[in-house]
């Protein structure tokens, strides 16, 4: 009872307040003074749901306020987490720009209806048709090569000139790798599926299998710390997790990075190029601010970002004009499979089933 007695008090002296200062606002602008001013509601914002956790990104961000003014205010959920939160959320998320990794990730989206239709210039003339949505829907802003990793004094690097070498029996026993369900492996397989079919897709992976060294477990830097601690000789990794642990601050990670290579494969002639995948984004269908959102998307494809990107996050520039930071261009040039990115999503769940039958974990 004594904590209502106050509790009531107080509302009584606050709203005695009110009065007291609304009737000198009255009095006020009678007397041409100026009225109590109103929350500013001119602040520019664009609320980015993304499934990207990096430190670049956010550096970025900060970046294109100091640019343009607009706070750029962040959710982070891992790929199939943000599907969810935006389907539960339907028209009412307020949710401006949705980034996440993966084009499959992206063509999940797309076909939940998640994505509106962005016709750019600016990102028309910066980012080739190729990395782009042909329906505007999403467009990439960073692509990442699936590569070989081996250890330098157990592979001869001659001998996994292709990621078919991954299946060979030469290598029973020493192949690492991520779980099938991993979104990175289902977009590789599905782009084996448009290009050999899924028969064919099957004879690799079940070959695979039989390689592997342990069950598959971890994410692509623990496939590399297996290399290094002998666990297996080889493994399959995007790039830029390698060059991190070259430059790790943690001194362990640097030496155990020093005993592992990498190559791109199926460079040859008559071979596709290696697996390419990209970053992206698109604005979200029922964004409150889409012009910011589009203001953001313009920026990441900018020169100035693109070249920040690669700098910070080892990862490739969708921008040719984009210049290379000292450790991307050290690891050569690269050529990449043609498969159109939208395959990577048309076959995903056919790419599940495969390794399903492979028995990939």
């Amino acid at each position: 009872m004594l904590l209502l007695s106050l509790s009531r008090r107080r509302v009584s002296r606050g709203g005695l307040a009110v009065g007291l200062l609304s009737a000198c606002g009255l009095l006020l602008a009678a007397c041409g003074g100026a009225p109590p001013r109103e929350p500013d509601e001119t602040q520019r914002v664009v609320n980015v749901y993304t499934s990207r956790h990096y430190d670049a990104d956010q550096r970025l961000y900060a970046l294109f306020t100091a640019r343009t003014g607009i706070e750029v205010r962040t959710q982070e959920k891992r790929g199939e987490e943000l599907l969810a939160l935006l389907q539960a959320e339907g028209d009412q998320s307020p949710a401006d720009l949705i980034v996440t990794v993966d084009a499959g990730n992206l063509y999940r989206l797309q076909e939940a209806g998640l994505l509106a239709p962005l016709a750019s210039a600016a990102i028309a003339d910066a980012v080739d048709a190729r990395y782009r949505d042909p329906n505007g829907r999403w467009t990439g802003f960073s692509r990442r090569a699936r590569v070989i990793a081996y250890r330098l004094d157990a592979v001869d690097p001659s001998s996994i000139t292709s990621m078919d070498d991954l299946a060979n029996q030469a290598f029973r026993g020493r192949v690492c790798a991520r779980s099938s369900t991993n979104i990175y492996n289902l977009s590789m397989l599905a782009a084996r599926i448009e290009r050999h079919g899924p028969d064919a897709a099957l004879v690799w992976a079940q070959g695979v299998v039989a390689n592997f060294a342990r069950a598959p477990r971890g994410g692509d830097t623990d496939q590399l710390k297996a290399i290094a601690a002998g666990e297996c000789d080889l493994a399959i990794v995007n790039h830029y997790y390698l060059l991190r642990m070259q430059r790790s601050e943690d001194p362990a990670e640097r030496e155990a990075a020093a005993l592992i290579g990498m190559t791109f494969p199926d460079q040859g002639p008559n071979q596709p190029g290696a697996h390419v995948n990209i970053s992206g984004a698109g604005v979200a269908a029922h964004a409150p601010h889409p012009a910011e959102a589009q203001a953001l998307l313009e920026f990441l494809v900018s020169t100035e970002a693109q070249s920040l990107l690669a700098e910070l996050n080892e990862e490739f520039p969708v921008r040719p004009d984009a210049p290379l930071p000292e450790a991307l261009a050290a690891i050569g040039p690269l050529r990449e499979e043609t498969t159109p990115l939208s395959a990577l999503g048309q076959h995903q769940a056919e790419a599940a089933r495969v390794f399903e039958a492979a028995g990939w974990p």
